[in-house]
């Protein structure tokens, strides 16, 4: 009981404290939480791209499954982003039980898109794979993993959907350990399943989909059990378009990113197997991972301040607003240009952990270093775009969650094959002139808004 009320105090006091403080709480482990994450594809890569004689084609393969993944994470985001930036604001307004209602109906939408998302991917995979650039060579790698980690669509959605619901509580640790649980269970049964019972693509997808249901279990113990001061009731799961309309509305801006993600992956893998081949397609393989590993903890650190700032906004403290988006843009911006620098200076470091195949590490040096030569401004974009979620403005948000991927990235990735000679570095070269202007627009359009928005208060 001691505890409870203690976690219960927590969870409502984002309104007083040092707001460095609070950020350094919340997003610290989110964004170890966000690195964690991110090796459950990362480790089934690596583990994948060493496999002997066949290492390349099966990382390949297994790369032709992103766009895949990234519409099922989409389709997370939905509930996953739009629901707790509105729980965290009522509360911030003292409405616990519109914050209650808020869960249930979110955990009833992710589990009706699970069923829905799992019966026809598992049919159309081979004919999607096709699309998306799979050769011949490729296509058994990229099915056999695909097919078994679209059967645990459920537990995926679980996770990314509902997380996000124990860190708006002012729980980042908790949240934490979802991914920590899940990770260390992946990186022990990758080996195992892969050579010592040299299962292949297959043990890879196992492991990851086994890791994901006990990350579900642990989620649900959570908001289900005594200790979350906002709980996962079952009179709260029937779905309410009053309380649902406005969650799905706010998160539909981090679906369209998600979302175009797959699109993007979509163009990129097709146009890139038109014009360099398999070779190509792996190095994109190589680069999304990079790509991963500056933008996960931007967005863990907007996580952790997300809920500062939708709390205070609910709480009308305009002042404590300012400070967590004026400070986590500081982090944000310092560590994407830490991570450009690196790119430039040293590619040849991460593709080596990727491969050993000396053709494919030749070919994804010079091609990182032109996909990542904006990425700089990466922090600037994210953290705007994502500090319009937590201050609930979903119209603007989906606006610029267009703007990098629909209206101007894929565009060019067409476009200038057409203009440039060498197609291949055409391709990638769309990459960086997207995320600078789109950056640019994007900052400039949340700072002009900002005072207003605050002004405002809470919608």
């Amino acid at each position: 009981m001691t505890e409870d009320r203690s976690m219960r105090r927590e969870a409502a006091n984002m309104g007083s404290g040092s707001v460095g403080g609070w950020l350094l709480k919340l997003a610290a482990p989110a964004v170890v939480a966000q690195l964690i994450n991110l090796l459950y594809s990362i480790v089934d890569r690596i583990y994948i791209g060493h496999l002997p004689d066949v290492g390349a084609a099966a990382l390949t393969g297994v790369g032709l499954f992103n766009p895949i993944l990234q519409l099922i994470t989409a389709c997370a985001m939905l509930c996953g982003s739009g629901g707790p930036p509105k729980a965290a604001i009522a509360m911030g307004g003292q409405r616990p039980e519109r914050a209650e209602l808020i869960i249930g109906n979110c955990f009833t939408t992710l589990l009706g898109i699970a069923a829905a998302l799992t019966v026809s991917m598992y049919a159309t995979a081979p004919v999607l794979l096709r699309l998306f650039g799979a050769s011949d060579a490729v296509l058994p790698y990229a099915l056999a993993y695909s097919r078994i980690y679209i059967l645990g669509t459920v537990f995926v959605l679980i996770v990314m959907g509902m997380n996000p619901f124990i860190t708006a509580q002012g729980f980042s640790g908790l949240s934490m350990m979802t991914t920590v649980i899940g990770a260390v269970l992946n990186i022990i049964l990758d080996p195992i399943l892969i050579y010592v019972f040299q299962m292949g693509v297959s043990g890879a997808a196992i492991a990851t989909v086994f890791s994901q249901a006990v990350s579900a279990v642990w989620v649900l113990g959570f908001l289900a059990g005594k200790r979350a001061p906002l709980r996962l009731r079952p009179e709260n799961m029937r779905i309410r378009p009053a309380v649902l309309g406005p969650c799905l509305a706010l998160g539909a801006s981090s679906f369209v990113m998600m979302a175009t993600e797959s699109a993007l992956s979509i163009s990129f893998t097709s146009s890139l197997s038109r014009y360099g081949g398999d070779l190509a397609v792996g190095a994109m393989t190589i680069i999304i991972s990079a790509n991963q590993l500056v933008s996960m903890p931007i967005k863990g650190v907007c996580q952790g301040g997300q809920p500062i700032l939708s709390f205070n906004l609910g709480a009308r403290k305009n002042d404590r607003v300012k400070q967590a988006f004026w400070l986590q843009l500081a982090v944000n911006v310092l560590y994407s240009s830490v991570f450009w620098l690196a790119m430039m200076v040293a590619p040849q470091a991460f593709a080596r952990v990727f491969s050993s195949d000396a053709a494919l590490i030749d070919y994804s040096i010079w091609s990182l270093r032109i996909y990542m030569a904006g990425i700089f401004s990466l922090g600037f974009q994210i953290t705007c775009q994502q500090s319009f979620v937590a201050l609930s403005q979903a119209r603007v948000s989906l606006l610029l969650a267009c703007l990098r991927k629909l209206i101007l990235l894929i565009p060019l990735i067409f476009i200038l094959p057409h203009i440039l000679a060498d197609q291949v570095f055409a391709v990638f070269l769309a990459e960086p002139v997207s995320d600078v202007i789109a950056a640019a627009i994007t900052t400039v359009t949340f700072l002009t808004r900002f005072n207003a928005i605050l002004e405002k208060g809470p919608q």
